[in-house]
Formats: C-alpha cells, structure tokens, sequence
C-alpha cells in the first residue's frame, strides 16, 4: 500500500522477533525486538553470503536461530561489530513486555503527564516484585495483561472485579510503600476501566491497546526519516499487519511514511538480515533482563538501540549512553 510523497523517499526493510500478539506475560519470550536496515539487496545478499562463511548452516533460509548458537559467537560479533555491513545503516527497537505492560496500566490513572507516567512505571516496574512477591506480581501482570487484549475481537478474557480484587490485596500488603501507593491510585481509578473497555472493543480495524509492531515501525519511520524525509517500509510478512492496519499507520503519519509492501523473507535478503539482527538483539536483551547478560555482545548491540525503546535502563545495559539519531 502506497502514496505520492514529496522529496527523495528512503527504503528501509524490517523485520521483528518475539512478536507474540497480544499475550505480553506468560509467553515464550519477555522482549519483542524489531530491526530496521538501509541496505541495498545487494549488499545485504553479500551480508548474508559472509554470515554463511563465518557459521556455515545447510539451511535454504539462513534464520536468527541459527547465527544465536553459541558456536557461531564469532559470526554474530562480525554481524554487530564495525566491520559489518550494519554499522551505521541498521536501528533495533526494543520493548520489555512486562514494563509494557506496566505502562498501558500506569495510562489509566487520570491527571499525569508523560513524565509522571513513565516515572511512575518505572517505579512499579522495579519494586513490584520485590515489594509483592514473584508469585503475586506476575498474577497481577498477568491480570491486566488479559483485560486489555482484544482476543481477536470477542473481548478481555477476565473480569474487572477479578482484577481489582487482586489490586486491593497489593496495595493494602504494601501500604506505606511506593508500589502500594501505585495499586492504591490504580484501584481509585477502577471507574475510567470501563469506558476502556468500551473503546477496546470499538471494532476489529481498531490497534490493539498492546500491540508491540505497529509502535515500532511508527518508531523506525521517524528514526530513518527524521521528521522531514518520506520513508518506505518493506516488511518481512505478518498477519498483524493487515489493510485496515496498514491504512491507519498511513492516516498517522502524512508527512514520514510513503507506503508499506510486505513480502517474504525468501525473496529479499535485506528481510533476512533483518531477521538476523533482530533476533540476536531479542536474545541479547532477555539474557540481560534475566541476569545473564554478556557484556561483550550487549557493548556491540548498544549503538544500534533506539534510546526511546519501552525499556528501563539499568546499569551497563543495552540503553547505557545510547545517543538519539
């Protein structure tokens, strides 16, 4: 799907990993991750053609799986590393699930700027555990996480009452602390999560309140395009990306984004280098969040990382000193 725009227009291909719907908690993966690149196909076909050199696969499509095997450590540090086509030419945006979902939570409490929100997201995001327990926080992570999908159109799949009789229990075990006076402004705020419900299921076309893909192509057409330059987004295929999606993402952005065409990934090579940094940057990403992170490896995925990724930047991670385009 295409449009006139004015001016020189910038291809970028794409592609994501970890992109599970909707269910953000409970899943096989904790961090969504999506890859943008400005490669000709050539170059990304002589890309693919040295990954292949350096870890050798019998493989017809060569896949991220394959390059994230710890005996092809080598290869994946070329792949990152400056000598690599990639420098300078390829963006990741990375999203932790769960501070996600933390955040779509914290959006509910009325009277807070951006500022105040993020704050106090982060703030729920680091202490919930601790203050809650394991058991309990990824309940209630779990909870909001099923109130607010759509469930392909038939609705959240738990009650609200079942939610906020979860809230009222952490607030009141964790009164007096920073995370119980969050669940206590959240369970004040119970009355704005019916009109949110209601909007949640003002129809299919609708993006869903926790979709991962589409803020990430929004965030790589303003990265590429800087505000001013049309932009135009090859994507490797995805059933969440369908016409009444793609027209909104238009409707959204007159000025940045040209068009969007999707294609399979056989056929481009630029889509499969994608799918490579992508998922060795969701790897990279979940291995720091569980407190298993390699240095080495998060140093090289560090320059490629959007600074405005849905992510909680904690000591040397992958957000440390990440300068904006």
């Amino acid at each position: 799907m295409t449009r006139a725009a004015a001016g020189r227009v910038l291809e970028i291909a794409c592609d994501e990993s970890g992109s599970e719907g909707e269910k953000l908690i409970g899943g096989n993966t904790a961090v969504f991750a999506h890859a943008s690149l400005r490669l000709t196909e050539n170059l990304a076909a002589e890309c693919i053609r040295e990954v292949r050199r350096r870890a050798p696969s019998p493989s017809l499509e060569y896949k991220s799986d394959i390059i994230r095997r710890s005996k092809h450590r080598a290869a994946l540090m070329w792949l990152l590393g400056p000598s690599s086509p990639l420098d300078g030419n390829a963006h990741v945006f990375l999203i932790d699930k769960a501070f996600h979902v933390v955040g779509r939570v914290i959006d509910l409490l009325p009277d807070l700027g951006p500022q105040q929100r993020r704050a106090m997201a982060v703030d729920l995001y680091r202490e919930g555990r601790s203050r809650f327990g394991g058991e309990r926080w990824t309940a209630s992570l779990e909870s909001f996480n099923d109130l607010m999908r759509t469930r392909n159109g038939r609705g959240p799949g738990v009650s609200v009452d079942a939610v906020f009789d979860l809230v009222d229990t952490l607030r009141v075990s964790d009164a007096g602390g920073r995370a119980g006076e969050i669940m206590d402004l959240l369970w004040q705020a119970r009355a704005r999560m019916a009109p949110f419900r209601t909007r949640l299921l003002d129809g299919p076309t609708t993006i869903p309140a926790l979709d991962t893909l589409i803020p990430a192509i929004v965030r790589a057409v303003a990265y590429w395009g800087e505000g001013v330059r049309p932009v135009f987004v090859v994507h490797d295929q995805q059933t969440l990306l369908n016409d009444e999606r793609i027209a909104r993402l238009l409707s959204a952005s007159p000025r940045t984004l040209s068009g969007i065409r999707l294609v399979d990934s056989r056929l481009d090579a630029r889509i499969q280098v994608a799918d490579l940094l992508a998922g060795a940057a969701r790897q990279i990403a979940e291995n720091e969040l569980n407190g298993r992170g390699d240095e080495e490896l998060t140093a090289l995925l560090r320059p490629y990382v959007d600074a405005s990724s849905i992510w909680v930047p904690a000591g040397a991670g992958v957000l440390r000193g990440r300068a904006e385009r």
